[in-house]
């Protein structure tokens, strides 16, 4: 296996585990999640993969192998975020030296570690590589640790080094997608209690997601805004329901109810999280139900509210979405992440994939002059470590 020699080559022997944390996308429910609203994430089939073995003397020595670089630091001192010799850590590092900081933060065993890894999910694109990244180191540590946690657990304090460590203020819908996937089903993830269940995903069907390759240039600014639209909503909105904790406790009808006495955007802003929160329980139905094309519809109202109400999109990701609506085989397709740039989901029916992303690929060239890389992808498993073969 490449990845044990990579190992053997940097370090001398040969790794004793692997750990694979898998990258995630979004079918529905986006931007609720700071909402308290329900999301219907997939684990995917693209991985973070990282070989092991644990070091006695607490140092943990890493080597990025997409990047080329390698650090190492010491357990006593990852507050200071710097290596073992007092330089900074790099930015990339500082996702697993968070993961170790959260664990011992927690009362959790971290060992020293020697560790290669490596990564199949395009970083960038919105695929959640760095929650990949944390959960993987996260159960690697734990399987060299011994200590017992629930995935949930896992999650919430890999969500807590990317927030608190790394300083990205992030949710928890990815690191979740990525520790407890499972293959064939999608991810109904409510973010309010942090109940979940599995959803079957219609069957012959892929996921083919398509990067625009229009950088992702989501600002803070605009992000804020838009949580703060939110917010203001619910200020305005408990005039009439006192009782409400967020737009998660607004339904569509009285939303149309009291809409009136919002400013255009602010009521834009909560049309669009009150009827994809709604939208997201219609997934889960509709999907239960088998009901493949009504599921596929939710995805294209999800993608016009996200582009006309939230106004999130870009003309690519509208170009991307309108290509594939034309093309056989196609269910249904919506951006997904964050939007202003990134990718778009695609549901297609199996036996019309090969033909679906050569028609994708072709149409947003003709229309745009990009060119967007496509991966054709499906459901897996979150989370896992096994023994190295040697």
């Amino acid at each position: 296996m490449l990845l044990n020699s990579a190992f053997a080559k940097k370090f001398g022997y040969m790794p004793s585990c692997i750990a694979r944390a898998p990258g995630r996308v979004n079918l529905l429910g986006e931007h609720v999640d700071y909402n308290d609203g329900p999301v219907l994430p997939v684990a995917l089939d693209m991985a973070v993969e990282l070989a092991f073995a644990p070091k006695e003397d607490g140092l943990i020595t890493l080597h990025a192998l997409d990047l080329g670089e390698r650090v190492t630091f010491n357990l006593k001192s990852m507050q200071d975020k710097k290596d073992w010799q007092g330089h900074e850590l790099p930015h990339w590092a500082l996702y697993p030296a968070g993961v170790a900081w959260a664990l011992q933060d927690a009362g959790l065993s971290v060992p020293g570690m020697q560790a290669v890894y490596t990564s199949e999910i395009p970083i960038g694109a919105g695929l959640s590589s760095s929650a990949a990244v944390e959960v993987a180191f996260a159960v690697a540590w734990q399987a060299l640790g011994g200590w017992k946690a629930d995935r949930m657990k896992i999650a919430q304090l890999c969500q807590r080094a990317e927030n608190v460590y790394v300083g990205v203020a992030s949710g928890l819908m990815d690191q979740f997608a990525s520790a407890h996937g499972v293959t064939g089903k999608a991810l109904y993830f409510d973010t309010r209690n942090l109940e979940w269940q599995t959803v079957p995903l219609p069957p012959a069907t892929a996921l083919v997601i398509a990067d625009s390759r229009v950088p992702r240039s989501l600002t803070v600014s605009a992000y804020n805004q838009r949580r703060a639209a939110c917010e203001q909503a619910v200020e305005l909105l408990r005039k009439y329901r006192p009782d409400i904790r967020s737009l998660r406790d607004i339904t569509p009808i009285e939303l149309a109810a009291y809409q009136e006495f919002l400013p255009e955007e602010i009521e834009k802003r909560a049309e669009h999280v009150v009827k994809e929160i709604a939208r997201v329980h219609s997934a889960v139905r509709a999907l239960e139900l088998g009901e493949t094309r009504s599921f596929g519809a939710l995805m294209y109202a999800g993608h016009a509210s996200l582009r006309d109400l939230y106004e999130v999109s870009t003309p690519e990701l509208d170009i991307l979405v309108e290509t594939a609506h034309l093309l056989k085989g196609c269910v249904g397709a919506r951006l997904t992440g964050a939007g202003f740039g990134g990718c778009t989901v695609n549901l297609v029916e199996e036996a019309q994939v090969d033909q679906f992303i050569e028609g994708l690929k072709i149409g947003y060239h003709n229309k745009t002059g990009r060119e967007a890389v496509i991966y054709h992808s499906q459901a897996s498993n979150g989370a896992s470590v096994r023994k190295a073969r040697n």
